[in-house]
């Protein structure tokens, strides 16, 4: 197994109050309906559990499930970190959702750093990389065309 990371950021304008859009994001019931690929999220206090569906990557296919700790700062922050007591998880995302209050909504900056171990030699990085970019920018956009129609926009 060789671990790999790929970063995803983006921005948007949302149009919706800041405290809609922190409602949804921190939501774990609502947040799979948002999110392709996402079966579940099991919340215990500040450590959430992210069950993935079966994913494909390059002829692999992953499942992964990941403990992330979370971190609030209502109504401004969502940042979190792979759980370092989950040493058997085989993915983890590094990142932040930060939400700024705007005159005609919110502003939602998204920065995401994505890993996983997968069963391709360190060699073949480039074509994994480009294969898991391809990925997480259609969960991305799919995301957020889901977020947009649950604010109502």
């Amino acid at each position: 197994m060789t671990e790999f990371t790929v970063r995803n950021q983006s921005s948007a304008a949302v149009a919706a109050d800041r405290a809609e859009v922190w409602r949804a994001l921190t939501d774990p019931d609502l947040l799979p309906r948002l999110t392709p690929y996402l079966q579940r999220v099991d919340a215990h206090g500040d450590r959430w559990t992210w069950h993935l569906v079966r994913i494909p990557v390059l002829g692999a296919v992953v499942a992964p499930t990941f403990t992330e700790r979370m971190f609030f700062d209502e109504p401004s922050l969502i940042r979190f970190d792979h759980d370092p007591e989950q040493r058997g998880e085989r993915a983890g995302v590094e990142g932040e959702y930060r939400l700024a209050a705007e005159h005609d909504g919110t502003h939602l900056a998204i920065d995401l750093a994505i890993t996983v171990e997968l069963p391709f030699p360190h060699v073949a990085g480039p074509a994994v990389r480009a294969a898991m970019k391809g990925v997480v920018a259609g969960m991305g956009y799919r995301f957020s065309t889901n977020l947009v129609r649950h604010l109502g926009g």
